[in-house]
């Protein structure tokens, strides 16, 4: 059996109700930390391009564009929906995969799910295959086949899983809408083209979230695609892709994010954040990091909140000066602060021996920070949020809380609750927190000037 269809048995036949406990508890912690992402990125740029243009091209529907008074298709919310969790850097992401599945798995199950009705638990296991699936495509690839990194590439295939378990389609129709994604999702773009990070391309999230829903409605009504697309092992490890499928899940192994900026730098940040001393004068900073981290833009004085999340420069030197909470997330401001251009000025980095064969797995960064009283070092090989230095539920809270200021306090404890709690309330409670109706507040009326 091709690799593609074992995928597609597996989605199709996982047997209903089986889903663990801890899995489901990830997933609700996954869904509000996405949701926080997408409050923070509703006001961006991004963002409002994609909800006019959701508007205009998918028409309106039934489908709520969250945390506004809009609805639209399926596949139009869940564009839009993904293009704001996806706007700001600050989504869950994988360091096998080297990207982001939730900001695409997510707003494509719950805008399925919303259409065409759905349990907790069918839901939960949409959301699980949709992460399965997606990840170990993505770190199914050896590091010398991968011409490029953008989650848009690979996460189609995920958003096609969790359609496709939702509207119960057959093993033979999942493996054609795995095909069709496949065979339809973004090419993005290929190394070395790092300056379209500064654009709003970012990484091709949702047309890879159009292509997947898509293909499984299509593959419902008889569509076919390619099935041979994981056949080659020196493109896709088959052990990878297959090996002790079920006996454990992927989304238990993503890293959140407590800062709006691209992970291959978090360690760099987290270390700065614990050196730094309020008020102290930068006097040098040099950040040791590992080779993949050069080929990002890297600008000094990036123009766009797009080209700020993928500068070592500017969230090192903004980390420096203001700490965690200007990263939770970028004020539009900062990015004509003059002291922050300043100390951007002055930081060396440089690419480390140390960490030659550090990436994907791991992102590390050793820093060497003078504050006027003589260099100090530090090593982080495990930034805060990763698998093995986890956010605790509070801390995902809080960041909830910072990122998602603009709702006001009512609305995030309403959204919370709705997240954590969702086994028991349910899409419909879920549904209902993430409109704005609810609240009586226009999609602008509280925007915060950080996300303009």
């Amino acid at each position: 059996m091709q690799p593609l269809v074992n995928l597609a048995d597996f989605v199709a036949t996982f047997p209903p109700e089986s889903l663990p406990v801890p899995t489901k508890q990830t997933i609700s912690t996954l869904m509000l930390d996405l949701i926080g992402a997408a409050g923070a990125g509703l006001h961006s740029p991004l963002a409002r391009a994609a909800r006019a243009s959701a508007l205009s091209a998918y028409g309106e529907g039934s489908v709520t564009i969250w945390l506004t008074n809009q609805k639209s298709s399926v596949v139009g919310a869940a564009m839009a929906n993904s293009a704001a969790a996806s706007a700001l850097d600050i989504d869950d992401g994988h360091r096998g995969a080297a990207g982001h599945a939730g900001a695409g798995v997510i707003p494509a199950a719950l805008a399925v799910a919303e259409a065409i009705g759905g349990s907790s638990s069918e839901i939960f296991e949409a959301i699980a295959l949709g992460y399965e699936i997606a990840l170990r495509v993505a770190s199914s690839r050896p590091a010398e086949s991968v011409d490029s990194y953008a989650s848009g590439r690979w996460v189609n295939y995920g958003a096609a899983a969790a359609a496709a378990r939702l509207l119960k389609l057959t093993a033979n129709e999942t493996a054609h809408a795995l095909g069709i994604a496949g065979g339809e999702g973004p090419i993005v773009f290929t190394a070395p083209s790092p300056k379209f990070e500064g654009s709003t391309i970012k990484e091709g999230i949702p047309p890879a979230v159009v292509a997947g829903i898509t293909a499984a409605y299509r593959a419902r009504e008889g569509a076919t695609g390619p099935l041979d697309l994981f056949n080659d092992e020196a493109r896709f490890d088959s052990n990878i892709l297959l090996g002790g499928l079920g006996s454990s899940w992927e989304a238990q192994n993503c890293y959140l994010k407590p800062y709006a900026c691209c992970r291959y730098m978090h360690a760099a940040v987290d270390a700065i954040i614990s050196m730094r001393r309020s008020g102290t004068e930068i006097k040098t900073l040099r950040i040791n990091t590992f080779p993949q981290a050069m080929r990002l833009a890297n600008e000094r004085a990036p123009t766009n909140l797009e080209g700020a999340q993928y500068s070592f420069y500017f969230n090192c030197a903004l980390a420096s000066l203001y700490g965690a909470e200007e990263l939770q997330p970028v004020a539009l401001e900062r990015l004509t602060d003059e002291r922050v251009l300043e100390v951007a000025n002055l930081i060396e980095l440089v690419p480390s021996p140390e960490f030659a064969t550090a990436f994907p797995v791991g992102t590390p960064a050793r820093v060497f920070l003078d504050q006027g009283d003589g260099v100090k070092e530090m090593l982080v090989l495990h930034p805060l949020g990763d698998v093995a230095n986890p956010m605790s539920k509070e801390q995902v809270v809080h960041k909830f809380m910072n990122i998602t200021e603009n709702l006001g306090r009512e609305w995030q404890e309403d959204l919370v609750a709705a997240a954590l709690n969702f086994e028991e309330g349910g899409l419909s409670y879920l549904v209902s927190s993430l409109a704005a109706t609810k609240h009586d507040v226009s999609p602008t009326e509280r925007g915060r000037a950080v996300a303009v």
